[in-house]
């Protein structure tokens, strides 16, 4: 019975999956994928590059052009000041302004890019993708596409609870509200956002 059991366990694709698991490195994450890929493709970049660069000897001015040459894979409509829809979230006909690549996903790939630069042995002070040129010109491209665009990117505040209101030390906290009151106050700013939409 037991010499059964034995080469039953080992039979067992649980048993076979768990040690397999064991010996391989854990997946990578889609951030750690997407970096890499990211990575991969500045390095690529710099290679083609004229005269060509490495990774330790490029500049945020290198990496300014980079992300100018990445504007032409872009899906974001960005219309000029001149359009007749500059300023509108959903304009309601085409229009020939250019498509670019979202502040955000511009945003988010330099982040990756400087903790992949870090990793490759790159120092954070010396890091391309921190200099100043390219903070400058993220927020100038945050601010463009905001106008052109009528989306505002302000960083979003956290939920506040309805019990809990900010207030200045100073004050003494305010007394609870009856459950009355709360529905009618949820129900009239229910009432005004109808109304304004």
């Amino acid at each position: 019975m037991d010499l059964i059991s034995q080469n039953h366990n080992n039979k067992n694709p649980n048993t076979t999956l768990s040690t397999q698991h064991a010996s391989s490195p854990p997946p990578s994450s889609r951030y750690e994928n997407q970096k890499r890929r990211d990575w991969n493709t500045f390095c690529q970049y710099l290679r083609n590059h004229r005269p060509p660069l490495s990774p330790p000897s490029c500049s945020g001015a290198h990496v300014l052009e980079f992300l100018r040459y990445l504007d032409q894979f872009g899906k974001t409509k960005v219309h000029h000041q001149n359009c007749a829809f500059f300023g509108l979230p959903n304009p309601p006909a085409p229009c020939p302004c250019p498509l670019r690549q979202a502040w955000g996903s511009l945003d988010a790939l330099i982040g990756r890019l400087r903790a992949a630069y870090e990793e490759n042995g790159g120092a954070p002070d010396t890091s391309p993708f921190g200099s100043r040129s390219v903070r400058i010109f993220l927020r100038e491209i945050r601010d463009f596409q905001a106008k052109s665009r009528g989306v505002s990117y302000e960083k979003k505040r956290k939920r506040v609870n309805n019990k809990q209101i900010t207030q200045s030390p100073s004050q003494p906290p305010l007394p609870p509200q009856p459950l009355e009151q709360q529905q009618q106050g949820q129900s009239m700013m229910a009432n005004y956002h109808h109304g304004a939409t």
